[in-house]
């Protein structure tokens, strides 16, 4: 089987390391993909938002599967546009349809969808430029710190905290008149919900699903969770506060409505479902919906997955998945990202990273990170996952950190606090 896998990230590249692994696969290509996906398969230069490039190739190389790695081609309707296409409808592709990829791509439809479904989230409201007088009433109701999230996609800056009020005006006025593109014309309000976040994570064919391991992430640019929000600074897989009774809870109180209330709307969703959740004295509560692996979840989520990957996207292809047993490696996987100073701001790239070959006991995952010659480069903020194993969390840690330490290039920068609360 040929795989075409779609995206440039770290999660591409531990996409395209355990898609090698399998028996069921002769060729993994992957656009544009990077330094570390070239390992495993050969880089394509397409955008995977140009969809009639993407097609032409796929007939091209006779590829049979198509695996999308980041939201926007999927909230762009890629799906649709195989399903819509006489030559391409056979193909299968890892990626649900866009509507359902609305909930991710629309924080309102995924409120609805809760709403209707009686999925557990804050209090919330959305409003636009029209309504902004209601909305500022709405703002004098709720509790500090006041939650902003804009409707659409805004590339990880959708999303504003704030505790003082006229902040939060001047941010709300600053949305509607454009600051974030069409992404804000409708901006949600929520309550702000006091615990601990984490990612939980399923494989679904629409009807059934398989629960993959669960992650937290941080994604704070400094320690002791302070600074900006990037992509993500680390993440740990399994999360001790996770435990069977909580993670029950997850599966009857949103995962199973979850995948109802898809079956209900009719919505042909074959993929991941990312559930951004909080943790709010043991009861778990939707913050976002994400209809694709994350980034650097996946980096920690991937490595525990021991069954064939490519055998359960086939699975899921066919509506068959119900028939497919899931196997998860018991060990810890830990990952600490190294980024370019500067990150999530402006910073250089170009620098050249060394000491990759003296890297044990780790995986890397090359995110911002391209190849000239036989050197590595910088080539984003965030550059190289660094992810281990470990019978334990601090196992893990202490792996991904030495090896941290020895992979060096010019303004190297990385939390040094990663599963500290945990």
């Amino acid at each position: 089987m040929k795989i075409l896998i779609l995206g440039s990230g770290g999660r591409e590249h531990a996409l395209a390391w355990k898609i090698a692994q399998s028996t069921l696969v002769t060729k993994i290509f992957i656009a544009p993909g990077n330094a570390g996906t070239e390992l495993f398969g050969e880089n394509i230069q397409i955008n995977p938002d140009d969809f009639n490039s993407v097609g032409e190739f796929v007939i091209e190389n006779k590829v049979e599967m198509v695996v999308v790695g980041p939201e926007v081609p999927l909230v762009n309707g890629i799906s649709d546009y195989f399903l819509d296409n006489d030559r391409l409808k056979s193909i299968s592709v890892i990626g649900p349809v866009k509507k359902g990829a609305m909930l991710e791509g629309s924080k309102d439809f995924a409120k609805s969808f809760m709403g209707k479904y009686g999925i557990p989230t804050a209090r919330h409201k959305t409003f636009d430029a029209d309504s902004r007088e209601e909305a500022f009433q709405f703002l004098e109701t709720m509790d500090t710190p006041y939650v902003l999230k804009a409707d659409g996609l805004a590339a990880g800056k959708g999303v504003v905290i704030l505790n003082d009020y006229q902040k939060a005006v001047d941010e709300l006025n600053s949305m509607f008149d454009g600051k974030l593109g069409e992404a804000g014309k409708k901006v949600l309000l929520e309550e702000f919900m006091d615990g601990i976040e984490l990612s939980v994570f399923v494989l679904t064919d629409g009807k059934t699903y398989k629960i993959l391991p669960e992650a937290k992430d941080y994604k704070r640019i400094g320690e002791g969770d302070t600074g900006l929000n990037t992509g993500g600074m680390g993440a740990v897989s399994p999360v001790p506060f996770a435990d069977r009774n909580f993670l029950s809870k997850v599966e009857t109180r949103i995962i199973q409505p979850t995948i109802k209330g898809m079956i209900r709307e009719k919505i042909d969703y074959k993929g991941f479902v990312f559930f951004g959740l909080m943790n709010v004295k043991g009861d778990p509560y939707v913050v976002e919906y994400n209809v694709r692996m994350g980034d650097p979840e996946a980096e920690v989520i991937i490595p525990r997955i021991k069954s064939d990957l490519v055998d359960l996207f086939v699975a899921v292809s066919e509506s068959k998945l119900s028939n497919k047993v899931i196997e998860i490696d018991q060990r810890t996987a830990v990952t600490v990202m190294l980024v370019s100073e500067g990150y999530p701001g402006s910073y250089d790239k170009g620098k050249v990273i060394k000491s990759l070959e003296k890297v044990k006991d780790s995986i890397l995952f090359y995110a911002g990170a391209c190849r000239k010659g036989n050197e590595i480069f910088t080539n984003g903020g965030r550059v190289i996952a660094v992810s281990s194993y470990g019978s334990d969390k601090d196992q893990a840690l202490s792996r991904s950190y030495r090896n941290a330490q020895i992979i060096s290039f010019d303004k190297k920068y990385y939390r040094r606090d990663i599963g500290f609360d945990l």
